[in-house]
């Protein structure tokens, strides 16, 4: 039997033609040809579904067409992949880091494992660090990179090792104990939390480590096509991370349930959509079955009341599921963490994310410079005569 989060990727035989635009026949060709995938309904074996996520990218294909202005301009928003990368991929509801299950890693590996695996290195990096004096990760990354050289002709031995510094120094910037054991037993120690919090922390980086070309890393590797610095290269990342539409998702999220305290759930949910603006912490375009991430953080974990009613809230109105934000912000409430520890989880494990993005960048590929698309007043070339 499919549970509730599995049926919202699938879509009735009316409703994928709709959005295909095409005949019967049409849907079943690319049934036949493996780009949709098709199951019978579970409350009418005469009746079959469809995967919503591919009928949405054939859908998307068809409607650009061939045309290269609109192949381009697909490509920067959701669109085909447009940057070779062999760090991570997303396929079929499901992050892979280098061909591994990002879900399967939290099992067993540690951080320092899967920063081995991004960077494509053999030895597991050692995250130590000794006192520091920086307040925050800007500050940190900016006096750092002051004093870095740029990354064009190093190796990537000599990177990680960067790296592995960099990391464990902004780990301390966020509030890990110093030393040299292990990045989320330092982290927990430094937070002052309980017993079994260590392992969940671990979890949530491993699982925030990396997501194909987001926003962030497209702008270290864009800094890191330059030749620029690594530390330079991760400010790149992390100035773009600071943004209300990437890493604020936690702070708009906690806007909502203040919103629901004052006015219940479902009214606040009603106001946020009158307003036209999008669930943070709930739904993601490359998840329309559930974001994988978030089983994993909230497994075992009681979410407190007000957020359980608004989950609640946004489900019914909209369909979304709980994101990885969603599940960061149940692990504060119980487990009692800091109220900017979704944030710094989430800084932690994408800077490991970035640099793999940052060393491939490197070696395979050049400068990123694309094309903007002109739409403005057509040039003119005379001059009034002077006065």
């Amino acid at each position: 039997m499919i549970d509730r989060i599995n049926m919202n990727a699938w879509i009735n035989r009316d409703a994928a033609l709709e959005r295909l635009m095409v005949k019967p026949q049409s849907l079943y060709a690319y049934v036949s040809r493996g780009q949709i995938r098709m199951m019978p309904d579970p409350d009418d074996a005469r009746r079959s579904l469809y995967n919503v996520e591919d009928v949405d990218g054939v859908a998307t294909r068809k409607a650009r067409g061939k045309k290269p202005a609109s192949i381009a301009a697909s490509s920067m928003a959701w669109g085909e992949p447009s940057i070779t990368t062999s760090v991570s991929n997303v396929h079929r509801g499901r992050i892979y880091y280098r061909g591994v299950d990002a879900v399967a890693l939290t099992q067993q590996a540690s951080l320092e494992d899967t920063a081995a695996l991004l960077w494509d290195v053999q030895s597991a990096p050692d995250f130590a660090s000794g006192p520091i004096s920086w307040s925050n990760a800007f500050e940190a990354l900016a006096v750092i990179a002051s004093d870095s050289v740029p990354i064009l002709g190093r190796g990537k031995d000599s990177l990680a090792r960067e790296a592995a510094a960099i990391v464990g120094q902004l780990a301390q910037v966020c509030g890990a104990a110093p030393g040299d054991r292990p990045l989320h037993e330092r982290l927990a120690k430094g937070w002052d939390c309980g017993d079994g919090v260590a392992d969940r922390l671990r979890q949530a980086m491993i699982l925030m480590a990396d997501h194909d070309l987001n926003a962030s890393t497209f702008a270290a590797r864009v800094a890191a096509s330059t030749g620029a610095s690594q530390p330079a290269c991760i400010l790149a990342g992390l100035c773009t991370l600071s943004g209300p539409r990437h890493g604020g998702a936690a702070a708009a999220l906690a806007a909502m349930v203040a919103d629901a305290d004052r006015l219940g759930a479902p009214d606040a949910v009603r106001l946020w959509l009158s307003r036209d603006r999008t669930m943070p912490g709930f739904g993601h375009t490359l998840y329309p079955a559930g974001d994988p991430r978030a089983q994993p953080m909230l497994q075992g974990l009681h979410a407190p009341h007000e957020l359980q009613e608004l989950a609640d809230a946004v489900l019914d109105q909209t369909g979304a599921l709980p994101n990885a934000d969603f599940a960061m912000a149940v692990m504060v409430k119980a487990l009692g963490l800091p109220l900017s520890a979704p944030f710094r989880l989430f800084l932690l494990g994408r800077t490991i994310g970035w640099c793999a993005h940052i060393m491939e960048q490197n070696f395979t590929g050049g400068l990123i410079r694309p094309r903007g698309r002109y739409v403005g007043v057509i040039a003119d070339h005379s001059y009034p005569a002077d006065q």
